[in-house]
């Protein structure tokens, strides 16, 4: 062992040779339902960049944790290899892009193999093959041949810089920049082949409600790119910001109003935070588009209501997203679910201002909004000259009145056109008859239809491929043309996950009974940027498929998380701006598991997080403490005894293996490796304070060295075999332990909440050398108490704990207590029994003893006296220490 760490590099290489020696990621082909796992694949540049190890992190330790819980797991690896940066690449420097992309996948392909990724290879493919790109050729045709594909002249997007058409999503931003290359694009008229998409619109905007495993703002950005939803556009004034624009479906609920709210990286919110810690602590923290609950925090700001002229409380809104309209809307809770229950969590006011449709003769009668909004278009009342009008008349009426409001249309689904006007792509297979047959599809029997020779030149290098171009028509048998666009690449991942179930299948583009048999993805693992174009195209593929290609899944991907950004100081990483960190140098300088791990515990994979050098090194020496821990156990051999202490240590253990299993089935990495860190310090703690049980100690190690196994695999298996193990660690079965989680949370907040309170009391008392520590549990009548405080919903809690005689006996304790619950009753939990209180302390002792190096005693309530008991509470035993 160096100054520097453990010698990584020695240890990486023996595991993944090893690894290799054992084919330890193959699945064979006769699984019959493995499970899953995929990250979206990379393009081909040449290096993995941060974003990369992150993404592929997050699959292979999933992929790990799986197969060591006893699946069958298929985590496979290939290449979006087709594109215009490769051809860009090629002409400046001369050379062809077929050679400098597989020049860049061999580097990726290496780089993959240091960070120890767990991929079977055997399934690996690359879109820029003839073997591969002639399944998109057969797709085309068949999709042509079910009337979903159209030529037809239309209006495109083009940039002058690529020369070539952008689809509606590869232009990005108010300025209608390329997505590539930020060069402004402009219109143009072109003949174009597009997918029919649009005869899908219906089913992929209904089924979107079924896809439960994605996160709900990839779901949302979905459904607004989908639905063509006419609403209002209209401005309200925020004090000392200016106008802002809303837009509003539902503007005839404007008198309801009671509320604005903006996204939490909308300007005015990012202004709010400088001065604000409250708000920025809630964009930087708490905000969770993808919660079970809405969330915001209050701004101080007002808005103005245009109509009513009402100021109204401007908050930042975790449901609202700058992506989706204006990043600002006005809440209107009485008809709006996700406005309703916000207010609701608020407590603000929630009005009613349109009702049902009353019989004919009779008033509208204001619905009930105090429980749940009501959605549906009514009447309008509550509503100045507006009441009384019909909900669409209200609409009509209010954007004509409204100063600043105008008509508006948000998203819509457009066929997608796949024309590209560039080299390095699958060729679409039609020829164009000189004698009158029209554009016709190439036959099956003479696809793949391959590309010629690279040409460098301007423009669309097939144009010059004069000799390739020339064939004759599969109908007429006289000259004709061959099609010179390429497909969009978007085609190529829109059915990628397909072929690596059959990767070598020379007769159809996949194996249909295996692939019914192995689809859809269990878990899929991509950016955020993805969720329209490419998710959206996947989705429709599979369904087309399903229709006409007896496949029987019409989704592709159960479950989906995209991950955050890997930034430094706060901005993405980036070679223009030279912030870039290579993964390369941190893996020949710390080692792949260093970088894996600090990755993983940084952040939830969901969010951005920031690069740091200090963080690094930090979990470099918390591996080699680890590894120091395991050595100095198998060179010592400890013979401690079994006594109270190894109990506690053996109940942590149990704990940190059943918390960390609930996280790594939620994919909350950063929570699980927390846990076994956690672990690691006990164990290190148990060592430092006596000699430790050799059994007890051995389950922990071992149970820490599984469960960073999947983020950490080379030390994992170094460790697992100093420890004695025949096995790879990789197919070693996960820990178990048969406990509880909510007993193990409540019994850790006790411990944990006695130790700060004991710290605080040495603190605040100025108390240098302890003599003894007392910690007093509750009596039973206060345990009895918390509980109906919890339970009920009575509005005078103290007459209702009073009904209870042996809590009416308690007296003055009684109704001082009573008082308590009654001013914190929103913020009750419950807490162990007071045996289970007693024994948890009980065997935490030891902890408290070894921090304050005094004796420590847990005392029962029955064995007390008074002055003690009246500051003992559920959860928060009585202190008392000697000086």
């Amino acid at each position: 062992m160096s100054d520097a760490g453990y010698d990584h590099a020695t240890v990486e290489r023996r595991w993944q040779e090893a690894w290799d020696e054992a084919d330890a990621y193959r699945t064979s082909d006769d699984v019959e339902e493995p499970t899953y796992v995929l990250g979206m694949y990379p393009y081909p540049s040449g290096k993995l960049h941060m974003g990369h190890v992150r993404n592929y992190t997050i699959t292979d330790a999933y992929a790990r944790y799986r197969r060591m819980t006893g699946d069958e797991v298929l985590h496979p690896m290939g290449w979006d290899a087709f594109g215009l940066p490769a051809e860009n690449a090629a002409k400046e420097r001369d050379t062809n892009p077929r050679d400098w992309t597989f020049d860049c996948i061999d580097t990726m392909r290496d780089q993959m193999d240091a960070m120890g990724f767990g991929y079977d290879w055997d399934r690996e493919i690359a879109t820029c093959t003839p073997e591969y790109y002639q399944w998109n050729q057969w797709l085309f045709s068949r999709f042509r041949e079910e009337g979903l594909v159209e030529r037809r002249d239309a209006e495109v997007n083009w940039c002058p810089h690529c020369e070539t058409v952008l689809a509606d999503e590869q232009v990005e931003g108010e300025a209608e920049l390329c997505w590539r290359c930020d060069t402004p694009v402009e219109q143009r008229e072109l003949e174009q082949w597009f997918l029919q998409i649009t005869e899908y619109a219906d089913e992929l905007l209904e089924a979107i409600d079924d896809l439960e495993g994605w996160p709900n703002s990839v779901r949302q950005m979905q459904r607004n790119w989908i639905g063509r939803q006419y609403g209002t556009e209209l401005e309200f004034d925020i004090d000392g910001h200016g106008s802002v624009e809303a837009f509003t479906t539902r503007v005839d609920t404007i008198h309801g109003a009671t509320f604005f709210a903006l996204a939490p990286d909308h300007p005015i919110s990012e202004a709010v935070a400088e001065e604000d810690e409250d708000v920025r602590r809630f964009i930087d923290h708490e905000a969770d588009p993808d919660g079970d609950e809405p969330n915001g925090v209050a701004t101080g700001l007002t808005a103005t209501n245009p109509v009513t002229g009402d100021e109204i409380p401007v908050y930042v809104a975790d449901f609202v997203l700058s992506d989706v309209g204006t990043g600002a809307l006005m809440a209107v809770p009485g008809h709006d679910d996700r406005d309703h229950a916000f207010a609701q969590k608020k407590d603000l006011e929630i009005v009613p201002v349109i009702a049902p449709e009353p019989d004919e003769g009779d008033e509208p009668e204001a619905p009930d909004v105090s429980e749940e909004a009501f959605t549906d278009d009514g009447v309008l009342i509550n509503s100045g000259d507006y009441s009384g009008l019909d909900s669409e008349t209200a609409r009509e009426r209010l954007t004509e009145d409204i100063d600043t409001a105008e008509e508006a249309t948000q998203y819509q689904l457009r066929d997608w056109g796949i024309s590209r006007q560039r080299y390095w792509g699958t060729p679409i297979p039609i020829v164009h008859c000189h004698d009158g047959c029209g554009a016709v599809s190439v036959p099956e029997e003479e696809l793949p239809v391959e590309l010629p020779e690279f040409i460098n030149t301007t423009g669309n290098p097939l144009d010059a491929a004069e000799e390739w171009q020339e064939t004759t028509c599969p109908e007429c048998g006289g000259d004709a043309t061959r099609e010179t666009d390429t497909m969009d690449t978007f085609v190529d991942s829109s059915w990628y996950f397909l072929r690596y179930v059959s990767p070598d299948l020379e007769d159809a583009p996949f194996d249909r009974e295996r692939t019914n048999d192995w689809m859809p993805v269990d878990q899929y693992v991509g950016g955020i940027e993805h969720a329209v174009m490419h998710l959206l195209y996947s989705r429709f593929f599979t369904k087309v498929l399903a229709d006409h290609e007896e496949l029987e899944h019409r989704e592709p991907f159960t479950n989906l998380l995209a991950q955050g950004m890997v930034q430094l100081e706060g901005e993405k990483m980036s070679k223009s701006k030279g912030n870039v960190v290579s993964p390369q140098r941190i893996v020949e300088e710390y080692g792949a598991d260093t970088a894996r791990l600090f990755m993983m515990q940084a952040a939830q994979p969901e969010r951005d997080f920031d690069w740091s050098e200090e963080g690094v090194r930090s979990t470099n020496a918390y591996l080699t403490r680890l590894k120091e821990m395991v050595e100095e156990y198998v060179a010592e051999e400890p013979d401690g005894d079994d006594d109270a202490v190894a109990s506690y240590v053996a109940a942590e253990i149990d704990a940190t293996i059943a918390l960390a299993s609930e996280e790594y089935d939620d994919l909350t990495f950063n929570r699980a490796l927390r846990e076994a860190q956690d672990l690691t310090r006990t164990l290190r703690q148990y060592a430092d304070y006596t000699a430790p049980h050799a059994e007890t100690y051995e389950r922990g190690l071992s149970a820490v060295v599984r469960l960073l196994a999947p983020v950490t695999p080379h030390l994992a298996e170094e460790l697992w075999d100093e420890l004695g193990n025949d096995d790879l660690v990789v197919d070693a079965p996960w820990p178990t332990a048969d406990i509880d989680a909510d007993h193990v949370t409540k019994r850790r907040r006790l411990v944990e909440n006695t130790r700060e309170d004991i710290r605080d009391i040495v603190d605040v008392a100025g108390i240098e050398d302890p003599q003894a520590i007392d910690v007093v549990v509750a009596p039973d009548w206060k345990y009895d108490a918390l509980e109906i405080a919890i339970e009920s919903d009575a509005p005078n809690l103290i007459g209702e704990l009073m009904q209870e005689s042996h809590i009416r006996e308690q007296g003055d304790a009684a109704a001082d207590y009573g008082q308590d619950l009654q001013a914190e009753r929103e913020a009750l939990s419950m807490t162990l029994g007071p045996d289970e209180e007693y024994d948890a302390l009980e065997a935490a002792a030891w902890l408290i003893e070894r921090e304050f190096e005094a004796p420590v005693t847990v005392v029962r309530a029955a064995d007390a006296d008074e002055s003690a008991l009246k500051n003992a509470e559920p959860g928060r035993p009585a202190i008392e220490i000697e000086d």
